[in-house]
């Protein structure tokens, strides 16, 4: 059955499956900027994580930990039910058989630790969306044990969380509910209690998840509580892997130089240093620890970067890696604009004077999806033949254009009546298309005078909006245009149909005509917000994925990715003892290993 059929069963499943957020949706749009703008006000004065401190601390105990504990890792969870529910059944598997190109095929045991990177909802926290969109389906693709005679509770593998943006856009009230009161999420067990955790997993290697709330400072009571569970235990030559909310250190690259500081901080201040016991002026001393791994999500896609040391290009396993996997749900993101090269923190950081020169990075490996297909994939918010046509996804978008493009035509139609006054609109309509083309072109020149002037102004002074005005200017063509094809293709009739039939053709070319242009702008975009509504618009749910990984008896962290090319998008009903549930139609669909398995040394190389 497909996901409307499966909806009519929400009384007996106990949640509503949906489908992927229409992200540029007006109605959805304006909901989730409302959402983010209150979140950044509750981060300015309701920050949670300030009181956190009186919620039980420690570091989390895991059931299982040494040598042989697997660990699963996705992140960007709860968007459409389809890749959602899909990546849930994977990893509740106990045991995955993994394609691989080169070699025989793997099979490999769940993951004793379940983590979700961040942004384990969308489009905004809320205990409903929570339970749509996360709950209902994780706990539909892994039965609670209790509820199978072949398991037993010990057999309940852990499930920790990381919050990310948006799980901040209720304030973290939702988060805390669902992932820091000890509850079950079917199968998995919840332990943590707060937003951020430490956790042993074998000698030797740590686990962290950070709460940076919004990519804001990290807070007093979690500084406090890392010094006490993880920098007074650390040891010389542990390994440290370290989940945070979002890719830093590609932001370095796109954003800002200073993306990495907090990060940079809490390696630096937590990691490789702790203060000393007793002392009252602040003195600090090596732990003789180091980050090993850096993972996140935020960025819907795969891609990997690897400390480079010398000139040699292969891998090394003493190369610290930073790894960016958000396959677990949500719309896919693209991956050939990231950078090939990196510097932690870059010579430019205000960080950068407080260590040791930045350590070079470098992106190995392959990116999921790879670079030729995401620039194919971007480009389809601009092709109406595509179904992922920014207006064919975003049905409210077209409507909306439709209105603006009406209230824009009309506007342009009172210009062309202020040049030769006295027309009135209907006259404008019998304008000869060849005067009426004149008038538009001088109007069009005059905008893109008026968006050029704009461009050396913000040049010279830094003034914003430039992307909006230019966005502006691009609709404001697109009605000239259907106002131009208005006058061509509307016959001579009576006042009251003429006016009539423009309104009602006008409507439909401007929806189409505008979302087309739009679209066009968007394409056009490289940074910034505007430009990931690119692929945002299109709500792409293919090329989803994980990590497996584990240590080995030497100490070793192997890392193993693993990616599902397309969801299966049907399903059926079983009766089970703890009620209906849904699965995959078909079974699992092909899981296969993107790159071979990345071997991480417990020590890295000496520090200079």
């Amino acid at each position: 059955m497909k996901l409307r059929e499966l909806g009519t069963h929400e009384r007996e499943l106990g949640f509503v499956p949906t489908r992927s957020v229409r992200w540029l949706d007006p109605p959805e749009l304006a909901r989730t900027a409302a959402k983010a703008a209150m979140a950044k006000v509750f981060a300015d004065y309701g920050d949670k994580r300030e009181v956190q401190a009186v919620l039980p601390g420690g570091a989390v105990q895991l059931p299982r930990t040494g040598p042989g504990v697997w660990l699963d890792y996705t992140a960007d969870t709860g968007d459409g039910f389809a890749p959602t529910f899909t990546v849930a059944t994977a990893l509740a598997q106990r045991e995955l058989q993994i394609e691989r190109a080169d070699g025989p095929d793997l099979v490999l045991p769940r993951g004793d630790v379940l983590v979700l990177g961040g942004d384990e909802v969308y489009p905004a926290a809320s205990a409903r969306a929570y339970e749509n969109r996360t709950i209902g389906p994780y706990r539909a693709a892994f039965a609670r044990p209790a509820a199978l005679p072949t398991q037993t509770q010990a057999d309940a593998p852990t499930l920790l969380a990381v919050p990310g943006n948006h799980d901040w856009y209720d304030g973290l009230t939702s988060f805390l509910r669902v992932f820091a009161r000890g509850a079950r999420i079917g199968g998995w067990q919840t332990v943590q209690t707060r937003s951020y955790f430490a956790a042993r997993l074998a000698p030797g290697w740590w686990i962290v998840g950070l709460d940076s709330q919004l990519s804001e400072y990290i807070d007093g009571p979690q500084l406090d509580y890392f010094h006490a569970e993880l920098s007074a235990h650390l040891a010389p030559g542990d390994g440290v892997i370290v989940c945070a909310a979002s890719p830093a250190w590609v932001h370095t690259a796109t954003e800002s130089p200073d993306g990495f500081n907090q990060l940079h901080f809490f390696e630096r201040t937590v990691i490789r240093t702790r203060p000393v016991a007793g002392a009252s002026d602040g003195s600090t001393e090596p732990t003789g620890a180091e980050v090993r791994l850096w993972l996140s999500g935020d960025l819907h896609h795969y891609s990997r970067y690897a400390q480079q040391v010398g000139e040699a290009g292969a891998h090394d396993p003493r190369s610290v890696q930073a790894i960016t996997c958000g396959l677990g749900g949500a719309y896919l993101a693209q991956t050939h604009d990231l950078p090939d090269s990196l510097d932690l923190p870059p010579a430019q950081s205000r960080m950068w004077t407080k260590d040791v020169p930045g350590m070079p990075m470098r992106r190995r490996g392959p990116t999921y999806p790879d670079q030729d297909l995401s620039r194919r994939l971007f480009r389809r918010v601009a092709n109406p033949l595509r179904k992922t046509w920014l207006g064919w996804r975003n049905g409210q978008f077209l409507i909306g254009m439709g209105w603006l493009q009406l209230v824009l035509i009309s506007t342009l139609a009172w210009i062309l009546d202020l040049v030769s006054p006295g027309q009135g609109i209907v006259s404008i309509l019998r304008t000869p298309p060849g005067e009426a083309a004149r008038v538009l072109g001088i109007l069009l020149v005059a905008i893109l005078a008026v968006v050029l002037t704009h461009a050396v102004v913000a040049r010279l002074w830094r003034a914003p909006g430039l992307v909006a005005s230019f966005g502006a200017a691009v609709l404001i063509a697109a009605a000239c245009v259907v106002l131009w094809v208005l006058i061509v293709i509307i016959p001579r009739m009576p006042a009251v149909p003429t006016l009539a039939l423009s309104v009602v053709v006008g409507w439909w070319l401007g929806a189409f005509v505008g979302t087309f242009a739009f679209g066009l702008f968007l394409v056009t975009q490289r940074t910034g917000t505007v430009a990931s509504w690119r692929m945002s618009a299109q709500s792409l749910d293919t090329c989803k994925g994980f990590l497996r990984m584990t240590i080995d008896e030497a100490g070793d962290l192997t890392v193993y990715p693993l990616v599902i090319d397309e969801p299966r998008r049907s399903w059926d009903l079983e009766q089970t003892p703890d009620g209906l549930r849904p699965t995959l139609f078909g079974g699992l669909p092909g899981i296969r290993l993107l790159e071979e398995p990345i071997v991480i040394a417990q020590k890295g190389f000496p520090r200079s």
